[in-house]
C-alpha cells in the first residue's frame, strides 16, 4: 500500500472512531410512553450511605422535581405514616412488597425506587465536600415493568476555588466541612442531584407527565 493510502485510511478510521466515541444512544421510553403514569408513590429509600438522615433528606427533596415534570406524587410523610403503622420501618422492608399489594394500599400508578449510593460530608486533608449521589427506577404498580432509570450526582465542591497554596487548600477544606455540617448542606446538595435525576430535557431525564404543558412532546437529547 502506498503512503497516501495509508494515511488516507487511518484518517478514515480515526474519523470512524471519534464518531463512535461521540455518539451516545438516545433513551428508549417506549415502556414510560406505553404506560402513562399519572401518579407516583415515592418509596423509602435504600441507603447505602453512613448517613442515618440520608433517607429523610432525600425525600424532603424529590417532591418539587417531580411535580414540576408533571406528575401527581403522594405526600412522601403521609406514606411514610403509612408505611410505619404497617411495620415496615425501613427502604429494604419497603422496597421487597409487591407491586400489586402497593398498588392496592396506595393506588398509585407507579412507584419510584430509590437508592442513595452516597449522602453527607467527607474531609480528605485538603478537600471537603457534601456529596449526593443516587440511582432511581420508576415501576409500574399495575404491571410491575420497569418504566424508567436513571442516576444523579452533586456535590458542594462544585464550582469552588481556593488560593493561597497548601496553606490556603487546608483553611478552605476546614472551613467548608463546618459549613457544610452546621448548614446541613447535604440536603440542599440533595436538591440538586434530585432537580438532575429528574431533569426534562437532558437525556436519560424524566419524560414530562400529564400535568405538564409538555406532555406528549419529544425531550431534546442532551
Amino acid at each position: 500500500m502506498r503512503l497516501p493510502d495509508i494515511f488516507k485510511s487511518l484518517t478514515i478510521a480515526m474519523a470512524a472512531a471519534l464518531t463512535g466515541c461521540a455518539t451516545t444512544a438516545p433513551y428508549d421510553y417506549s415502556a414510560l410512553r406505553a404506560s402513562k403514569p399519572r401518579s407516583i408513590l415515592v418509596m423509602p429509600p435504600l441507603n447505602q450511605s453512613p448517613e442515618v438522615t440520608a433517607p429523610a433528606g432525600v425525600l424532603s427533596q424529590i417532591t418539587l422535581p417531580l411535580a414540576e415534570a408533571g406528575y401527581y406524587v403522594l405526600p412522601v410523610a403521609a406514606t411514610e405514616e403509612m408505611f410505619r403503622q404497617n411495620g415496615i420501618h425501613s427502604g429494604e422492608d419497603a422496597q421487597e412488597l409487591p407491586f400489586s399489594k402497593l398498588r392496592q394500599i396506595f393506588g398509585a400508578d407507579s412507584a419510584l425506587y430509590l437508592n442513595i449510593r452516597s449522602y453527607g460530608t467527607s474531609y480528605a486533608v485538603i478537600s471537603s465536600a457534601s456529596v449526593v449521589t443516587l440511582d432511581a427506577k420508576l415501576v409500574d404498580l399495575r404491571t410491575g415493568a420497569q418504566l424508567w432509570n436513571g442516576s444523579a450526582t452533586a456535590s458542594s465542591a462544585e464550582n469552588q476555588s481556593s488560593s493561597g497554596g497548601l496553606v490556603g487548600l487546608l483553611m478552605t477544606a476546614l472551613l467548608n466541612q463546618i459549613l457544610d455540617t452546621v448548614n446541613e448542606r447535604s440536603v440542599q446538595v440533595a436538591s440538586i442531584a434530585n432537580q438532575r435525576l429528574v431533569a426534562q430535557g437532558l437525556r436519560g431525564g424524566l419524560l414530562p407527565g400529564p400535568r405538564s404543558p409538555d406532555y406528549g412532546k419529544e425531550m431534546q437529547p442532551r
